[in-house]
Order: C-alpha cells, then sequence, then structure tokens
C-alpha cells in the first residue's frame, strides 16, 4: 500500500496534477484562443491601405484632423486660425505617428481601430505598427492634395459632420454609398 501511495504521489507531482484543484482549491479560470486577424499579402506588404479598410482609416483620419484643429482653436479662444496655423496644424496632423491605430478581425471582417473609431469586440487582437501607421499619414496627406488646406479646413470649422462628409462620404469619397458612422461621443460642457 505504501508503495502504491508513494507511486501515485510521484506521477502526481510529475503529471501536475494531484493535489492541486482539492481541498477547496478555486477552479482554474477557463481559457479563452484569439487569433491574430490573417492578413492577406496587400494587407501585410502594400503601400496603401486596403480597399476594405479605406472607409475606416478616412474616418480616422477626419477624427485626427478635427482634433488637432480644435485644440489649435482652443489656444486662441475658439476663433478661426490664420491660413498658416491651420496648415501647419493640418501637416502636423498627417505626420503624426499614428501608431495608435492597427488592424483587428471581427466575424471575419478585417476593421482599422483605434482613437475615433467606433470601439471594437472586448476580445479580439489587435495588430498595430507595421506597415499601418506610414499608410494613414500617406492617405492623409493625399486628402490634403486632393481637397486642399482650405476646404478641409471650412469644413472643420462647420462641424465634425462637415468634415467626414468631404473626406469620407463625398461622390468618390471612400465611403461612398455607406451610411455614415457616428463619431465619437465628445463631452458635454457641464460634463467637464
Amino acid at each position: 500500500m505504501r508503495a502504491a501511495l508513494a507511486a501515485w504521489l510521484v506521477l502526481s507531482l510529475l503529471g501536475g496534477t494531484g493535489a492541486q484543484g482539492m481541498c477547496g482549491d478555486p477552479p482554474a479560470a477557463p481559457s479563452h484562443s484569439i487569433p491574430a486577424p490573417q492578413l492577406s499579402p496587400e494587407d501585410r506588404l502594400s503601400p496603401h491601405i486596403p480597399q476594405s479598410l479605406r472607409c475606416d482609416a478616412c474616418h480616422a483620419i477626419a477624427f485626427q484632423i478635427e482634433e488637432q484643429l480644435s485644440k489649435a482653436e482652443g489656444k486662441v479662444g475658439k476663433k478661426a486660425l490664420k491660413e498658416s496655423d491651420y496648415i501647419e496644424v493640418l501637416e502636423r496632423s498627417c505626420s503624426q505617428d499614428w501608431e495608435s491605430y492597427g488592424v483587428l478581425e471581427l466575424d471575419g471582417e478585417k476593421r482599422l481601430s483605434g482613437p475615433g473609431l467606433p470601439s471594437q469586440h472586448p476580445l479580439s487582437v489587435l495588430v498595430s505598427g507595421g506597415p499601418w501607421p506610414a499608410r494613414l499619414s500617406k492617405l492623409c496627406h493625399g486628402y490634403m492634395g486632393e481637397q486642399g488646406e482650405a476646404q478641409i479646413y471650412g469644413a472643420h470649422r462647420r462641424g465634425a459632420a462637415a468634415l467626414r462628409q468631404l473626406l469620407c462620404h463625398g461622390d468618390k469619397g471612400p465611403c461612398a454609398g455607406r451610411k455614415e458612422r457616428p463619431g465619437p461621443r465628445k463631452a458635454l460642457q457641464n460634463e467637464l
């Protein structure tokens, strides 16, 4: 009997079972496996944002432009910026590092995620860095060339929805034909 008990103890210790889970220990928490998004060669290697992510990218860019311009206007008392000032802010908006953005996969669909985009499922793997920051910067600079800084600033002055409409939802925008996404909720003055 003693030999059998000693053998069981040795095997239990080698196998990692035995006294664990006994004596009222709480059960082990279930583990979850969440795969990283499966990126195609275009997703990994192209210098451009894939077509399927351009609407999300446009909303991210519009959000960053809106944030930077609003911050600059806040420093001058919400007055309109001088042309040289808003051009500088727009250039800085496009040249930022964009590291907080990346791609994730939800229900088999790849989506861009980051500040200004609707929050995604809490249990997902975000692939950031890599080519995404350069792609967003390049696309942002492209919008500056296509629309012009004065037109972009004018849309900003009319409101965030007007800026998103100009960049993303116009006739040739990457979200054309899609319902406009709501922007992130800003705190009301009395909530601050």
